[in-house]
């Protein structure tokens, strides 16, 4: 895991700077997180390092990746492609990295849409990324997203989750298909 860390912090020195910092914010939320919740500190760092490893790329390029690399592509993502930069830097980190980490794959592939079958690991680099600081102005609820996070990931990844798919009703916008099954799974886990 060491060997992966350091290609991993290697490969950040080549995104753009403010992309750099926002990384490095949401590595500092995710250590933070990890505590409460005992996940491994080192999963932590790494799933929020590995995150955006392909955020800076263009939406185009991430069709034409994701065709190269067999993932599927669906309309929303069509439509919207930057959504793919975690399904692709999914396949990057297991491909060029040489990362067999499933859980750390698919904490990189789901921290933009969630999933029903998120690791707890997933859901801490998916709250990590949208509890980065400067993203206050972003989600005006961030602070009670913070103090849910630090109690529960299941509640505050519902929270964040009911929150943004109303938005985007209201707003007339598509809402991912994963996004969906995340929420209707954690109200039922969250039922029983």
């Amino acid at each position: 895991m060491s060997e992966l860390l350091e290609r991993l912090q290697s490969r950040l020195e080549s995104l753009p700077d403010g992309l750099q910092a926002h990384i490095y914010r949401v590595r500092d939320v995710a250590l933070e997180l990890a505590v409460p919740h005992k996940i491994n500190l080192q999963q932590a760092e790494l799933g929020a390092l590995a995150h955006d490893v392909c955020r800076a790329v263009s939406g185009e390029d991430l069709i034409r990746m994701a065709s190269e690399l067999g993932v599927s592509v669906s309309d929303v993502e069509y439509d919207f492609p930057l959504m793919l930069h975690g399904p692709v830097g999914a396949e990057v980190l297991r491909k060029e990295e040489d990362c067999s980490d499933e859980i750390l794959c698919e904490a990189v592939r789901w921290h933009s849409t969630a999933h029903a079958s998120l690791h707890p690991l997933g859901k801490l680099v998916f709250l990590a990324d949208k509890l980065d600081p400067q993203k206050a102005a972003v989600y005006s609820y961030q602070a009670k997203l913070h103090d849910m996070a630090m109690e529960s990931l299941d509640m505050a990844l519902l929270e964040f989750l009911s929150r943004e798919m109303g938005k985007r009703v209201e707003g007339g916008g598509t809402i991912h298909p994963a996004s969906v099954d995340a929420r209707n799974s954690l109200i039922l886990s969250l039922k029983n």
